[in-house]
């Protein structure tokens, strides 16, 4: 392949790369191996100047603005990328050519996080405005409001500019990364690859209650722009931000040298395994405002900074065994535990294999040599199987057939290849059932707390759905044993569970927890059913005629009536007087039915999640976005890219008066 077609292949793959990266949030390789591309497209442009183009990805910022989150700002001070580095050579190469150029120069070596830039404008002190990077250099997307639900964004300063701002990295701590997952696991949602998507996705969806709840966090890195007041250097920025209570970089240091850098640029990368977050590398500034101001920048980068990006730390193992556990989902995962390794400055033993096609793909058996690695310097993981290492008698690992906890036949789920055990019976499966029952989702059980559950599943209390309605019957037990709490927290419990017996049947149903079944799809079906025992009787048949149910769906619920434990939890459960049967909502009609609606923009009476209950009480369904199936779209004020697709498809736009007004017109 002659230089011409590399370079046209490497500018394809990178911008496909970046694309899923920045705008996607959803990375198909690793940042090494983006990394790797980028060093070899950079060596080859200096090889053939005469093959750079403009839009080349050397050449611009990664990403583009979006409106899903809210609609699209301009950015007062580009939001622009950092010079990669990767070698000791290249951060003294750096130095040295800032001590050329500038009198005696002050350098911060400080963390780079790994997360999702954000810019915070304040005049006189209060917060007027969020917005994420977009294209980094014209526009980006406004997310103010889920800004302001973020606890380390302030929304009021103590000592005011009349115009400041601020530029951070919003994030996810592992802690909370780990509780997001678990909450998504237990709705049978998809669950997040890494801290940084997870907080990209959080950052850009439209509901605040969910930002709130899953707990962003937020370091700012630099002050962009500042009337009414000035900072000589960086730190000196820093010292202010940490006066308003504004988070800045941890232990950041001040350095002269080259060799001082390196010392702290060595230092964090000692340290980056110990640290709550992931971080991507070590930030290389230089200190002082106007020597940056001097050295300006390129369409892409400053000329005052670099990131250090740290080569992959590998080691080699032994496997000495594969244990497979049970999630609360019923998913069969096998963990492999081989000999400690010490990697990014902690001692590693485990790593997931996630998988039986994983195994496969790998080779692995228990005996194996492998080479072992953190991806985003926190999760191990196997990158191979050292084969020339292998010694007789060792073999690929194999899943068992059965559940190693309750001995039940697994099933592989069709289109998937996830390994289950599905038993409901299953004692593995029984906190993960009951969690997701009390949840907000389904019967919405407030004050019954994962710890209770676990306690109470522990002590032989609860060991199905129905066990719940009969913990009053356990009332001094509970209280003299303090699984709950004195007697007021008892009683306060056990008056919630009591209040939950007249939940509507969709709550019901979606606490059950079947696979494929979730919130939307119990209020489809028991709007077509009215009631549980309407729906235990409905073949696969009458099943699929309910919009959004296939024959997979079908096939689980069919499934979930017939097992014999299921029937008694049922009986259980109308015993003890819960409602079995769906509750008709005020205004509610068919009006929309078999009409599927976008919304886009900002309403003015409502919120876009009320809109959407509006709708799917009329009967429509509600989409995340345009295509040839959708009926109309609802658009507010600031409209984008879903107005201009609706209008080059012919698709009715309609305004929130007008939908307001077909409701009321089906009425009369």
């Amino acid at each position: 392949m002659n230089p011409s077609e590399r370079y046209e292949e490497l500018c394809r793959m990178i911008s496909y790369h970046m694309d899923r990266y920045y705008n996607q949030d959803d990375p198909e390789i690793t940042d090494r191996e983006y990394d790797e591309l980028m060093m070899e497209l950079r060596a080859l442009e200096k090889e053939n100047p005469g093959l750079v183009t403009p839009d080349s990805p050397t050449q611009r910022v990664g990403g583009s603005a979006k409106r899903e989150a809210g609609v699209l700002v301009r950015h007062n001070v580009p939001m622009l990328s950092l010079q990669d580095v990767f070698s000791k050579e290249e951060v003294f190469e750096f130095v040295e050519d800032m001590q050329k150029q500038l009198a005696d120069p002050e350098f911060v070596v400080e963390y780079k996080i790994d997360g999702l830039s954000l810019v915070l404008r304040y005049e006189d002190g209060v917060l007027k405005l969020a917005e994420t990077r977009g294209d980094g250099v014209n526009f980006g997307e406004d997310v103010t409001a889920n800004a302001k639900v973020i606890k380390d964004v302030k929304k009021k300063l103590k000592q005011p500019f009349a115009y400041l701002e601020i530029r951070g990295e919003v994030f996810m701590t592992n802690d909370d990364f780990q509780k997001v997952n678990e909450r998504q696991e237990l709705a049978g949602k998809r669950t997040f690859a890494n801290p940084r998507n997870c907080a990209a996705g959080t950052l850009r969806q439209l509901d605040t209650a969910v930002t709130k709840e899953r707990g962003l966090s937020m370091f700012v890195f630099n002050v962009q722009q500042v009337r009414g007041g000035s900072f000589e250097t960086h730190t000196e920025g820093y010292e202010y931000l940490k006066k308003q209570g504004i988070r800045v970089i941890e232990d950041y240091r001040v350095c002269h040298t080259a060799e001082e850098v390196w010392d702290a640029v060595c230092a964090i990368g000692e340290n980056r395994g110990n640290l709550p977050y992931d971080i991507d590398g070590a930030v290389v500034k230089v200190n002082r405002i106007a020597d940056r101001e001097l050295l300006g920048a390129t369409s892409k980068v400053p000329r005052w900074a670099v990131a250090y990006k740290y080569p992959p730390e590998e080691k080699e193992a032994k496997i000495l065994d594969i244990e497979v556990s049970v999630g609360r989902t019923g998913r069969i995962t096998p963990t492999a535990v081989f000999e400690p390794v010490r990697l990014c400055g902690t001692s590693v033993s485990r790593a997931t294999l996630h998988n039986q096609d994983f195994i496969d793909q790998l080779d692995v058996g228990i005996g194996d040599y492998v080479k072992v690695y953190k991806s985003g310097e926190i999760i191990p993981k196997i990158r191979e199987v050292l084969k020339e290492r292998r010694e007789e008698g060792v073999h690929r690992f194999v899943l068992p057939q059965t559940c190693p906890v309750c001995g039940t036949k697994t099933v592989r789920e069709k289109d998937t290849a996830d390994i289950r055990c599905p038993s409901p019976a299953c004692p593995a499966q029984i906190e993960r059932r009951i969690i997701n029952f009390v949840s907000r989702d389904a019967m919405d059980i407030k004050g019954f707390g994962t710890v209770y559950i676990e306690e109470l599943v522990r002590r032989g209390f609860i060991k199905n759905i129905a066990d719940i309605f009969v913990l009053k019957n356990h009332r001094s037990q509970l209280i003299e044993e303090g699984i709950i709490g004195k007697e007021k927290n008892t009683d306060k419990l056990l008056d919630a569970i009591e209040g939950a017996k007249q939940r509507d049947a969709c709550q019901l149903l979606t606490g059950f927890g079947i696979p494929n079944v979730g919130k939307a799809a119990a209020k489809a079906v028991m709007k077509q059913f009215g009631t549980i025992d309407s729906l235990a009787a409905a073949g696969t048949e009458q099943l699929v005629e309910v919009p959004d149910i296939g024959e997979v769906s079908a096939g689980c619920i069919r499934s979930f009536f017939e097992d014999a434990s299921n029937k008694e939890m049922l009986s259980r459960l109308k015993a003890e007087g819960v409602n079995m049967a769906r509750i008709a909502q005020d205004g509610e009609s068919e009006r929309f039915k078999g009409l599927t609606f976008v919304i886009t923009g900002t309403l003015s009476d409502m919120d876009r999640k009320q809109a959407a209950e509006l709708i799917e009480r009329n009967g429509g369904k509600v989409s995340g976005s345009v295509s040839k199936k959708t009926s109309y779209l609802l658009a507010g004020e600031n409209a984008g890219s879903k107005l201009t697709k609706a209008n080059d498809l012919g698709i009715r736009v309609i305004s929130e008066q007008e939908l307001l007004g077909m409701i009321q017109d089906e009425n009369k």
